[in-house]
């Protein structure tokens, strides 16, 4: 007998709500009846650098074209082009001192699948640390991968800059189980970074037995001086130590979607192996494009445009919020302000009413890793108060109108509540 009239039930799990930082893109379309991005609208939500040369800066020019040969038009390897490979360990090799080999790298298409697949593919005898502000996609991917996680304490009254302990802290673990740290560096959206004697720190606490690490150098270049983990790691092919980089930010090319992951051969194997029938390779014409961006003339001038354009940045920006009543929780990495605001104001409610001048931040409480995964109304979150601006995007000459905007709608926001300036 053949059923006719009946509703058609999703095979699909429900429970798969976007990330953070899309739930603010589609409201803010609903509000303001155009996408983000658009002329006219101001994008202090999104998480991307210029994608033109810091021309102010010295910046190498970016390249326009790459060859296609008949090769790259084969299936690409699952671990990655050998080319691209060895370009990325000599990247490592010269500026950090580590003395990685190729079989120590697998590329994805950007970083957070190869995040996706370290933390899919954990060991159940594992207990996750991660920070309770981080990067919005670490909530999602952690939830989906089933993986038991804690959070780290993170607030103003520490900076929202934990201590290396707290990520490795065994209090009431039993013997067996290990622990894995998670940490954005520079972080994503705090800006906070770890370098020198306390990355060194880290380094040796994530190397020790029952401990691992997955370090996110997404913002690495954002640092004075560029800031990598991979320079104190005294034996990764005997570590659980997982360091993920990509041309998303540093190399001003989200685009391309090139990421990669560096662990110990045997770890980078079990994620060739994921490859090889989860993702089946990525694009070879991307990867030769990231291999341009690479190339050894033009890598020292990237590094040195991306660090001083992003500091003056950050710099101009933290003096006018500073004058605007807002206060500053921001470190000396990343492209991102970590901001609260006056007491008794909601950044939720900010948000709304920037969204009617074409502009949007991304509130607190989407990138508080304590939160449920689904939108709970009943839950709040203790960062309601809080938000992140992102520079990363904007142009140098938008800055004046950038600061009048933010200030009208703050201004108006206060009035309206009864907040004295």
């Amino acid at each position: 007998m053949t059923l006719t009239n009946q509703p058609t039930k999703s095979f699909l799990n429900d429970d798969v709500p976007p990330m953070g930082i899309y739930e603010t893109l589609y409201a803010f379309a609903d509000s303001y009846g155009s996408f983000m991005g658009t002329e006219g609208t101001h994008p202090w939500s999104q998480g991307f650098p210029l994608t033109t040369p810091l021309e102010k800066f010295n910046g190498p020019e970016l390249p326009s074209s790459v060859n296609v040969t008949m090769e790259d038009r084969f299936y690409p390897k699952a671990w990655g082009h050998p080319l691209l490979r060895e370009t990325i360990v000599d990247y490592y090799n010269t500026y950090y001192g580590s003395n990685i080999k190729p079989d120590n790298v697998i590329i994805f298409a950007g970083g957070r699948p190869g995040i996706y697949a370290v933390l899919a593919y954990l060991k159940k005898d594992i207990q996750i640390r991660i920070g309770n502000v981080e990067w919005p996609a670490y909530l999602d991917i952690l939830t989906q991968t089933g993986v038991d996680w804690k959070t780290v304490p993170m607030s103003p009254e520490n900076n929202f800059h934990p201590t290396n302990a707290e990520y490795f802290d065994r209090s009431g673990l039993n013997h067996k189980t290990n622990l894995f740290s998670v940490i954005s560096n520079p972080g994503n959206p705090t800006g906070h970074a770890r370098a020198g004697d306390e990355l060194e720190q880290l380094m040796k606490m994530a190397e020790q037995p029952q401990n691992g690490i997955l370090l996110d150098e997404a913002y690495e270049m954002f640092h004075s001086p560029s800031v990598s983990g991979l320079q104190y790691v005294s034996d990764l092919d005997s570590s659980n130590v997982f360091i993920t980089g990509a041309c998303t930010k540093g190399f001003q090319s989200p685009g391309i979607r090139i990421g990669w992951m560096i662990a110990s051969k045997k770890n980078i194997e079990t994620l060739s192996n994921f490859s090889s029938f989860g993702m089946g390779g990525v694009s070879h014409p991307s990867q030769m494009y990231a291999v341009e961006l690479l190339k050894p003339d033009r890598v020292p001038l990237q590094r040195k445009a991306i660090e001083e354009h992003y500091e003056w940045q950050r710099k101009r920006y933290k003096q006018a919020f500073e004058k605007m009543d807002l206060k500053v929780f921001t470190g000396e990495g990343g492209f991102y302000h970590w901001l609260q605001l006056p007491e008794g104001l909601n950044a939720e409610e900010f948000n709304t009413r920037l969204y009617k001048r074409g502009a949007a931040v991304l509130t607190g409480r989407d990138c508080d890793m304590g939160r449920p995964h689904s939108k709970d109304p009943t839950y709040v979150s203790p960062y309601m108060d809080m938000f992140r601006f992102s520079f990363g995007p904007l142009l140098p000459e938008t800055f004046e109108s950038d600061i009048e905007l933010m200030s009208e709608v703050l201004e108006a926001y206060k009035a309206d509540v009864g907040v004295s300036s």
